[in-house]
This record gives C-alpha cells, structure tokens and sequence, in this order.
C-alpha cells in the first residue's frame, strides 16, 4: 500500500509540473468558452425566445440561466474525459521514454503500477474538474443563478460519474500507447471528436435520427445529459411558470435535458445506471487486460 502511495503521488505531481500538459487538457473548455462568447449564447436566446408563445417576454436572467447552464454542462461533461487522457499521458509517456522500465526491474508489482497511474489520473482529473465546477457556480451566481442545494449535490454526482467514465477509458486506451506519435493522435482524436458525439458543442436534438441513435449507445453521453438536468433544471422550471400551461418539454428536448434510447425516453436513474456500470465494466476490462499483457510481458 505505501508503495502504491509513492507512484500515485509521484504521478500527481508529474502531471502539475508539466505545464505543457496542463495546459493542453484545458484547450476544450477553451474552445467552448470560445465558441460560447462567439457564437452559440446568441443562436439558443434566439431558440428559447423563437419557442416561446407569441407575447411572452423572458427577464434576461432567465434566459442567462438557461444558457449559462448549457454552457457549464458542456465543459465539466466533457472535460471529465479529455482531462482524463491528458493526465493518464504520464503512464504513456514512461513508456515512450522508457522510465516505465526502471520500475519494472524493481520489486514493484506490474498490477501495483497500473493501479497507481489510475488512481492519480482520477485524483487529478477530479481537481481539475471540481475546481471548473467551483467557477462555473460562481459564473452563474452572476448571470443567472437558479440553483438549489440539491442541485449542486446531483451535479457533484454527475461529475464524478463522468470523470470515472473518463478516467476508465483513458486507461484502458492507452495502455496499448507506447510512441509519442500514438500519443499525440490518441490526445488529438479525443479531444476534438468527444465534444460532438457527447454533445457539448451541439445539443443531440440538433442531430439527424441516425446519429442521435448512435450517441444513445455512448455511455458519456448520458453523464452530459445528467450535468444539463441538473445545471439547467432550476431554470427550466423557472420558465414553467412563466409559459402558460407550464410545457417547457419543447425546451427540455432542445437543451438535452432529455434523452431517448430508440424512442423511448431514459430516466434519471437508469442514466446513473448506465455510467457507472460502463464505467466500472471498462475498469474491470483495463484490470484484467494489465494482468494479461504482465503475463505476456
């Protein structure tokens, strides 16, 4: 145990003093934030006032509750994954240069390593994540804040479910990286194809049938969902009692509040379900292909 303390400590730091990679798993919640300021605020006010009954007029709070919380969501959804592969970089970094072999010629159990990239990759994710959650509060404090206690502790829920999804999947991809090229293109692809198919930079309603089919089969997807219930739920139900009739399902369908598996809409908790059991299954499959490759090796 004290050993598998040293290397998960020893991980952590590595990853902090690499400013390079620190800064490069923050290069997609740039990207939103870019895209946000530039673009996107002003294309969904226009779809939340375009959806709204003729004469009905939404305070602008409201309209930045909304919006603010779809942004928000979009960064800790998918960042939890991106932070993820550029943290665990440190485990196929010492294979591209070869430090992973100085380990191996100690008494340190293969599986004892393998572990301890692990659980630094999901300690640092985890900070870099909840510190984001820590500013995306604050930033809704000022636009448009509608959110409860309850709330804030389902979105903490939400978070650690994405980042172990993330962290479980950054492990057991790159386990089988070992060239900084493989490494480049495995951070490069991820980085740049997650945010669409969870997503994050456009809601799954915008989507064509077929592809809004296919993201229902990822399982981060559901983690995104979750983080837009919880981000935006407060003022969607704000918006209810302004709408007459109080039907906001239009705008929850619009903003992902919502998501269907092949018609048939998928509930709050078959969502968690469905996160964390893939989450732990890809774990369980990273464990077991690490023992297998120890054998072979």
């Amino acid at each position: 145990m004290k050993i598998l303390m040293l290397l998960t400590g020893r991980n952590i730091k590595i990853y902090f003093r690499d400013r390079i990679t620190f800064i490069t798993s923050l290069i997609t919640p740039v990207i939103l934030l870019i895209l946000y300021v530039t673009f996107l605020r002003s294309v969904y006010t226009d779809s939340i006032i375009s959806s709204l009954p003729p004469g009905i007029n939404l305070p602008s709070k409201l309209i930045n509750g909304l919006t603010g919380g779809w942004l928000v969501s979009s960064i800790i959804g998918v960042s939890s994954v991106t932070v993820a592969f550029c943290s665990n970089n440190i485990m196929a970094m010492d294979k591209v240069t070869r430090r992973i072999n100085d380990f191996y010629v100690t008494p340190v159990k293969k599986s004892t390593l393998a572990i301890s990239y692990y659980i630094a990759n999901f300690i640092t994710t985890a900070i870099v994540i909840f510190c984001g959650i820590i500013v995306c509060l604050a930033f809704l404090a000022t636009t448009g804040w509608y959110l409860t206690l309850g709330d804030i502790g389902f979105i903490a829920l939400d978070a650690l479910g994405c980042i172990f999804f993330g962290t479980s999947l950054a492990a057991f991809v790159e386990q089988f990286v070992s060239t900084q090229g493989a490494v480049s293109a495995v951070s490069t692809l991820i980085s740049s194809m997650y945010g669409f198919i969870c997503g994050a930079y456009m809601p799954i309603s915008q989507f064509s049938e077929g592809i809004q089919k296919f993201v229902s089969f990822i399982p981060g997807t559901y983690g995104t969902v979750l983080l837009r219930n919880h981000f935006m739920g407060g003022a969607i139900n704000e918006l209810g009692k302004i709408i007459p009739g109080g039907n906001v399902q239009p705008i929850r369908e619009m903003f992902d509040n919502t998501i269907s598996f092949f018609g048939s809409e998928v509930t709050v908790p078959v969502q968690y379900g469905i996160l964390y059991i893939s989450a732990a299954v890809i774990l369980f499959l990273y464990i077991i292909s690490s023992k297998m490759r120890t054998k072979k090796a």
